[in-house]
């Protein structure tokens, strides 16, 4: 996928993390509360499942189905594949003004992102018509690392077709932002209720008057 050509005409582009970024909270606790209250399921015990396994969805070593079978199996949860497939992927809830924003970048800045991702997920995002700008995609469950490993930011680097050096890392976790930072990324630590905040920060990164002063602005 590429918005922009392999040699970006601006000196510093952004990539971003997805969950709490891109979507008002994590998408892991959204979808198990979602889970837990669709199947009557304590919500302790989805959740204890849920990320004792998780990682293997990460890693792309457990295909969404596997997962699913032992999530039922441990937690009591029980619903069709199919069922839980909408359920899952209908417990995104985005963050619009970071979509917003995302609309406003200029052509010559590259934009990547780096997220630690799951099987099915990933293939509903790339297919999202917002994820056309997107000149990298890079999610955890297609490359068999997850942040913070080193090597998560080493394969965004190379999606990216520039350095570390040139590149913001937009995260909502302090620790892959320090991870960010320790490769070389410049690192934009990321809440939504501080969006305002955050774009005057990646504007000061990007460069003054890198947003369409026409485009509709965040709301506050």
């Amino acid at each position: 996928m590429t918005h922009s050509s392999s040699s970006p005409s601006a000196a510093h582009h952004v990539a971003f993390d997805w969950g709490g970024v891109f979507t008002v909270g994590t998408f892991d606790g959204r979808s198990t509360g979602n889970l837990a209250e669709r199947t009557g399921v304590p919500v302790d015990r989805v959740r204890e499942s849920y990320f004792r396994h998780v990682r293997q969805l990460e890693v792309g070593a457990w295909s969404l189905p596997q997962f699913w079978d032992t999530l039922q199996q441990e937690s009591g949860a029980a619903l069709p594949y199919a069922e839980f497939e909408a359920l899952y992927l209908g417990s995104v809830h985005d963050n619009t003004p970071m979509y917003a924003m995302l609309s406003r970048l200029p052509a010559g800045v590259r934009v990547g992102l780096l997220s630690n991702n799951y099987p099915v997920v990933s293939d509903h995002l790339r297919a999202r018509p917002e994820f056309a700008r997107f000149d990298a995609l890079v999610f955890s469950n297609e490359i068999g690392v997850k942040k913070p490993d080193p090597e998560s930011f080493a394969a965004l680097e190379a999606a990216m077709r520039c350095p570390a050096a040139q590149v913001a890392f937009v995260d909502d976790v302090q620790e892959n932002i320090e991870a960010a930072q320790a490769y070389g990324f410049h690192g934009l630590l990321y809440h939504h209720e501080r969006h305002a905040e955050f774009e005057a920060q990646l504007a000061a990164w990007l460069g003054a008057g890198f947003f369409d002063a026409s485009a509709p602005q965040p709301v506050k």
